[in-house]
């Protein structure tokens, strides 16, 4: 499945630059709120190595890091901070991740913008999985002992079944999803008993909805959209 993705995102343009034009590019402040936090407001503190794709300008290879803060993807040059300009037609490749500017809607109609990476393409749906922060603030009567409690920073990742630009949230909770899922919960709660399927695994996760579209696929009803079902986590 990387691979494959890894050639679409490749195949789009096939000449590297050494460095990202200004135009996709805008000057940001670095975050130091969180400095004396437990955790990291980053995917990853370091810029990793990093392919940019701009429809419009072609392909760059540079260096970037991903602030779940924020939800930038930043580039630095020197002593400037920039982060890349937040756009639908730009895409990057940090590290294996493939991360896209997406403006969809939940079931209810209710925007949610950002960035998403994408892990799996089918034809007729695409999972994603999205970072952000858990931030528990510092806590001044401590514990028991009388010490203070820093505060914490976690990084949170969620993951969303997507199918014509609407998502929905897929619970990390065998349960959960079933009812999220629930016009075929009993066929799901059976193959997953027989495949002994983890939720809160991506691979088995991946497999799951794998599952659920070919059971909908095979479905006589006029209506195959596997977000027929309304989710509860709007």
């Amino acid at each position: 499945m990387r691979k494959i993705l890894q050639f679409l995102f490749l195949v789009m343009s096939p000449v590297l630059f050494a460095q990202l034009p200004q135009s996709l590019l805008k000057p940001t402040e670095r975050v130091s709120t969180f400095d004396e936090y437990d955790g990291s407001i980053f995917e990853s503190h370091r810029y990793k190595d990093a392919s940019v794709i701009d429809e419009k300008s072609g392909t760059f290879d540079t260096k970037l890091r991903y602030n779940a803060y924020t939800d930038a993807l930043e580039y630095k040059k020197g002593s400037d901070l920039f982060e890349l300009v937040k756009s639908p037609t730009s895409h990057a490749r940090i590290d294996g991740d493939y991360y896209y500017y997406c403006e969809f809607k939940t079931q209810r109609g209710l925007k949610r913008p950002g960035y998403y990476v994408l892990v799996e393409l089918n034809e007729r749906y695409r999972i994603y999985k999205k970072y952000s922060v858990k931030i528990t603030e510092p806590d001044a009567k401590g514990s028991v002992s009388g010490t203070a409690t820093p505060g914490k920073v976690q990084i949170k990742t969620k993951y969303f079944l997507e199918e014509r630009g609407v998502i929905m949230e897929l619970p990390m909770n065998k349960k959960k999803i079933l009812a999220a899922l629930g016009d075929k919960e009993e066929e799901l709660k059976a193959y997953i008993k027989k495949e002994k399927i983890k939720v809160r695994k991506e691979e088995d996760l991946i497999r799951l909805v794998s599952r659920y579209n070919a059971l909908k696929s095979s479905d006589a009803s006029p209506s195959r959209s596997l977000l027929s079902t309304r989710s509860r986590r709007d």
